[in-house]
């Protein structure tokens, strides 16, 4: 997922460094072939996780955002648990991500089902941001939960502002670089949102450097009120995938991805496009739960 803070490249592109409507440039690509070691052992199955307890489920959630690029430390999400709710934000005090590196400067605290990298020096990593980007950490290999064709449901709402926004996605393990496709479940901007009454919410496929999958990714604007509690959905087989936002069916796509995917949900806030009246804003996604199966 790569902040490019254009709606066709979003957020969840931290692969691409280009306003590339998803056709990032990086490792060349055929698709869709089958396991070669190296990477993480799929872990899919059935999840039901309501964050019923005081702390992520640590066989599930990795709190660190793509931390070969840069370290666990660094990438650390700032988080709670409480109330049946994880609680992802992003307080005024804490750091760039990958700061000096990325641009646009970004911060971000996330959550994701699945990690690996190769030694460091190594470009073996997931969705890489730029072209000739080494491993500076090397990260162990975790499968929390990574299924292939299933679905999934995500009881969320977000505090956002216009230097900020949301978003949950699924995206290839990158066990092999084309595995790499995105199933964006939602995102949404907070400069196009319209509080209390609507809010443009994207979703769909991003292909990356999978030739296998086509890119197509919308946004459309819902009556919806995305600081309060919705139900996003995606359902996806071989054929088609559907996209949904409390039952209702938003969007479909054709020809998604069949390999194991990790579920990755984050806030992300962009520094540079901070206005007068949200320099100390704390942008805020509150997950009440996350189920599926794949």
């Amino acid at each position: 997922m790569q902040p490019t803070l254009q709606p066709t490249c979003t957020a969840l592109h931290v692969g691409c460094n280009v306003a590339c409507n998803g056709g990032c440039a990086g490792r060349g690509a055929t698709g869709g072939r089958g396991w070669q070691p190296g990477g993480v052992e799929p872990r899919g199955g059935e999840l039901d996780d309501d964050f019923g307890g005081t702390d992520l489920d640590r066989t599930v959630w990795s709190p660190h955002y793509l931390p070969a690029w840069s370290s666990r430390a660094a990438s650390a999400a700032t988080y709670q648990v409480r109330s049946s709710c994880l609680l992802l934000s992003i307080p005024p005090e804490q750091g760039l991500w990958c700061a000096g590196d990325h641009e646009p400067a970004l911060r971000v605290s996330g959550v994701q089902s699945g990690s690996w990298s190769g030694p460091v020096g190594s470009t073996r990593g997931q969705q890489p941001y730029r072209d000739g980007l080494v491993v500076r950490e090397e990260q162990p290999e975790f499968a929390g939960w990574t299924p292939g064709p299933g679905w999934v449901e995500i009881r969320a709402r977000a505090e956002i502002t216009p230097r900020s926004m949301v978003s949950a996605w699924f995206v290839g393990l990158e066990d092999e670089p084309e595995r790499c496709a995105e199933i964006c479940v939602f995102e949404v901007f907070g400069d196009a949102v319209e509080p209390g009454r609507s809010a443009a919410v994207g979703s769909g496929l991003h292909r990356f450097r999978d030739l296998d999958v086509v890119e197509d990714f919308a946004a459309p604007r819902l009556p919806i009120d995305v600081a309060r509690w919705h139900t996003y959905g995606a359902h996806w087989d071989a054929s088609t995938l559907e996209v949904t936002v409390d039952g209702e069916t938003v969007r479909t796509c054709s020809g998604p991805p069949t390999y194991p995917l990790q579920l990755m949900l984050a806030v992300f806030d962009f520094p540079g496009r901070a206005g007068s009246d949200d320099r100390e804003a704390t942008p805020l996604l509150a997950v009440d739960r996350v189920r599926g199966s794949g």
